[in-house]
């Protein structure tokens, strides 16, 4: 009991940091840009200002949201996306096939963003595609990860402190759930040891510069509540800003489904991210570090820990061209021998990933491709790719279209 105490103890000094922590009229996500600031009324002969964007979905680019259809004389905003996705890939896995066509996002948001109690409601399908993992259908990635209303959840705001109810997008990470609030279609390798939507009670809070979060949530979609979320973040100036995140299941829990994985929900997840912002470029590095600990009452007999990193970058040429690219590469301590959990592809081992991600935009319209690549190193025969589980490299090349309105 000591030792996995001195385990938590840097969450429960980070959560004492945040614990003003109650993102305030900014999104939930400390990645996002904070959009409590009310647009200036436009000077006499001068062309309004474009609408401002809704604090949700939150989106990294280059996509964009369109501007909100407004209900119930404007208490009400209304926005949405429908999107396909085709895809093709090499040394795919026994279940799994060489390539796919399927809706990638058929969504609508409803959110209200004024007055002292606002919400915000995300229903319809939805994909969650990844690189390094065996494609699943937007049908059974509903039916068995979020259900049809994946994120949801009412806001009661005073001033620069707000908090929030019901489920909510996690704090953790540089890279959002949802396809088209990424600069890339597909989420990346550190993504894949992270969770995506937390139910429970988060508290925002902002102070100048400073942005804190605290949240009480079921973690990996376990409907436990045991695990704590804090975050911190401080804002240089307009372009430059840094974030410390951390989560972890303060208890246990020995489910184990394809929304609750048995060792990720008994984890503990660091990120450090650094954000760039100007004219152009978007440069978003960061460097994620989980635990899971060796727990043999639930069936985690040596636990194991990954340490990685990747830079997220956007570059935004003219007439709706832009080019997003990911270097990442993550690495799992541990051995067969002693018996250590599989967190990658092998126990201790480790990959290279690579994403480039051309974009076009017109208007309401979309059209993007992910030409992607991972290689496994370390790796145990019959966890990696092919239908041997013996190939270490795994190319993909994904192409999606839509619209947003």
């Amino acid at each position: 009991m000591r030792n996995r105490f001195l385990r938590f103890l840097p969450f429960l000094v980070l959560a004492l940091v945040a614990l003003p922590s109650l993102a305030q009229d900014a999104p939930s996500s400390p990645q996002a840009a904070p959009s409590s600031a009310p647009a200036a009324s436009p000077a006499p002969d001068t062309k309004p200002a474009d609408p401002q964007p809704l604090p949700m979905p939150s989106m990294s680019g280059p996509l964009q949201t369109a501007p909100p259809r407004e209900m119930e004389g404007g208490k009400l905003a209304v926005t949405g996306i429908l999107s396909g996705i085709g895809w093709t890939e090499g040394n795919h896995v026994t279940g799994d096939d060489s390539s796919h066509w399927d809706i990638s996002n058929a969504q609508v948001f409803v959110q209200k963003t004024t007055g002292w109690w606002q919400f915000y409601l995300q229903g319809g399908a939805y994909n969650l595609p990844a690189i390094g993992v065996p494609y699943l259908s937007t049908a059974d990635t509903v039916k068995n990860i979020y259900g049809p209303f994946p994120q949801g959840y009412v806001k009661f705001v005073k001033g620069n402190f707000n908090v929030e109810v019901g489920a909510l997008p996690t704090l953790i990470g540089a890279e959002y759930t949802f396809s088209f609030e990424n600069m890339n279609i597909e989420r990346g390798l550190l993504w894949n040891q992270e969770n995506a939507v937390n139910r429970g009670v988060q508290l925002n809070w902002t102070h100048k510069k400073l942005t804190t979060a605290f949240s009480w949530n079921d973690g990996f979609y376990s409907n436990r509540y045991t695990w704590l979320s804090g975050s911190a973040s401080w804002a240089f100036n307009a372009a430059n800003s840094v974030s410390f995140i951390g989560m972890g299941n303060a208890g246990t829990y020995a489910k184990n489904t394809l929304a609750t994985p048995l060792t990720l929900n008994n984890s503990q997840i660091y990120n450090l991210i650094y954000s760039y912002t100007k004219g152009a470029w978007v440069i978003q590095p960061y460097f994620q570090y989980t635990d899971v600990a060796t727990n043999p009452s639930i069936g985690i007999f040596q636990g194991a820990s990954t340490r990685g990193g990747a830079v997220l970058a956007t570059y935004n040429f003219k007439r709706g061209f832009s080019l997003a690219v990911r270097p990442e590469y993550i690495k799992s301590s541990g051995n067969l021998a002693s018996g250590s959990v599989n967190l990658l592809y092998g126990p201790g081992s480790g990959a290279f990933g690579f994403t480039v991600t051309p974009t076009y935009r017109k208007d309401a319209f979309f059209l993007r491709g992910d030409l992607a690549i991972v290689h496994a190193t370390d790796s145990t025969p019959g966890f990696t790719f092919g239908t041997s589980g013996t190939s270490v490299n795994q190319p993909r090349g994904v192409l999606e279209a839509g619209f947003m309105f």
